[in-house]
């Protein structure tokens, strides 16, 4: 197994990805490729007195801003992010990670790799953690408006990488509304229930958005302005419960005492909202592997991302998605140029580059 990582594409600088890449090569039983500046990694590698000829470089002279525009990107054909998606493309990696720019990965892959055949955009997928198991959330980022048979493919794609990947069963599919009877909604989420209640996955219904978090629900699906709004949402949340505790713990010697006698429960509650213990967020939907991880991505995150694009590999979840699709008549509808194995168009204003996505620490 061998996975490409765009080095160069974090808001701290590679030392963090490499690091990370590094880690994998300790803990697990692959090759990682990093792609970039080779005077740059060298560097790093030499201070950290790192060798493994499971660790490689790749010369990249060209790097992706955290302000560049998807199109604007893709004239860069040096980039570290376009020549790892080139890599991948021509079979000398199973997977890429990156945690750059959202859009210019978005675009790259896009334009070199294609979606899956009958899937017609790509989507985000986000693991939420609930009161129970983490429910995957998609889109979060990745389409700005969308159409029903869009959320209807959202929410094979998500099923399938809950299956895979989480290990549930029957994942249980929720469609995000303002309330859970069927006569809620807007035009979209109309159009999506109905495709997906006639579909064969486990549909339960409307999810509203306190049932996010409930764990009602393994897969929650929606367009990806609402969805980046609600990863933003909850990454601020978590954020804040954290600060605001670690202050009224802090106030006086009995708090202090307190939280010490309560450490483990503490260290469980940080680990569950912990992002890097999920690693990053799969973009679904394309013909290879892409792990969009955050611009401030720790070490160990950087790893875990390395981590869930082999298990990516290793479970042939394309193979189960289109599987599922062929399973699914309703998608036969779909626009022609599909069909046809060609990409959407998108523009620099169809897409959502969040900064992050998953919640921070």
């Amino acid at each position: 197994m061998k996975i490409a990582l765009d080095a160069m594409g974090s808001d701290y600088g590679p030392q963090n990805l490499v690091d990370g890449a590094i880690l994998a090569i300790k803990k697990l039983r692959m090759e990682v490729v990093l792609i970039g500046k080779q005077d740059v990694l060298s560097e790093i590698l030499r201070k950290r007195n790192f060798r493994n000829s499971r660790l490689s470089i790749i010369d990249a002279a060209e790097v992706v801003g955290m302000h560049d525009a998807p199109k604007e990107s893709l004239r860069k054909k040096n980039s570290s992010v376009y020549v790892a998606t080139q890599l991948v493309h021509h079979g000398e990696a199973h997977g890429l990670v990156s945690a750059g720019n959202t859009g210019a990965t978005l675009a790259s892959t896009l334009r070199i790799w294609r979606t899956l055949h009958g899937i017609s955009r790509p989507a985000i997928a986000t693991l939420m953690p609930t009161q129970k198991q983490p429910v995957v959330l998609l889109d979060v980022g990745a389409n700005v408006d969308c159409k029903p048979r869009h959320l209807f493919d959202f929410a094979i794609m998500g099923a399938v990488y809950a299956r895979d990947i989480l290990n549930r069963p029957d994942p249980r599919v929720g469609l995000l509304s303002i309330g859970e009877e069927a006569s809620k909604g807007n035009e979209q989420t109309f159009g999506a229930f109905k495709l997906l209640e006639r579909s064969t996955l486990n549909f339960r219904g409307n999810a509203e958005g306190r049932d996010i978090v409930t764990g009602a629900f393994d897969v929650v699906v929606c367009d990806g302005f609402i969805g980046n709004i609600v990863l933003k949402f909850g990454e601020a949340v978590a954020k804040m419960i954290l600060h605001s505790l670690k202050g009224e713990l802090s106030k006086n010697v009995i708090s202090y005492l307190g939280a010490l006698a309560m450490a483990p429960a503490f260290e469980s509650f940080k680990k569950r909202i912990d992002y890097s213990e999920y690693g990053g967020a799969p973009l679904l939907g394309l013909n290879s592997v892409c792990i969009i991880c955050h611009g401030e991505s720790s070490p160990k995150a950087i790893m875990n991302a390395i981590r869930v694009a082999a298990e990516f590999v290793n479970h042939n979840v394309n193979d189960h998605i289109l599987e599922e699709l062929r399973s699914n008549p309703h998608n036969d509808t779909l626009n022609n140029f599909v069909a046809k194995g060609k990409s959407p168009e998108f523009s620099n204003h169809s897409i959502i580059t969040p900064e992050r996505t998953a919640p921070k620490k």
